[in-house]
């Protein structure tokens, strides 16, 4: 059985780490949007590049061989 004192230090305590526990929560959603935000810009990026080697090859007269897939960034978005 805790008495009193101990029952408050374990409540101070439990009541840190959820503190430290949502913060980190924070950080680490933040974090995911700087990461979501520079992936779209590079497949934006990608997606400019593919147009351009697909015009030449068009003007050149041959088959573009490039396949090119988009991100899956659904992964990226925090579950509640």
């Amino acid at each position: 059985m805790l008495t009193d004192q101990q029952k408050h230090k374990f409540e101070l305590t439990r009541q840190m780490a959820k503190e430290e526990l949502e913060q980190l929560d924070r950080e680490i959603s933040a974090e995911l949007a700087k990461v979501k935000d520079r992936l779209l810009d590079l497949q934006q990026a990608k997606k400019a590049v593919k147009q351009i080697y697909d015009g030449a090859c068009a003007r050149m007269g041959v088959k573009s061989m490039l396949e090119m897939t988009d991100l899956n960034l659904t992964d990226l978005v925090k579950q509640p």
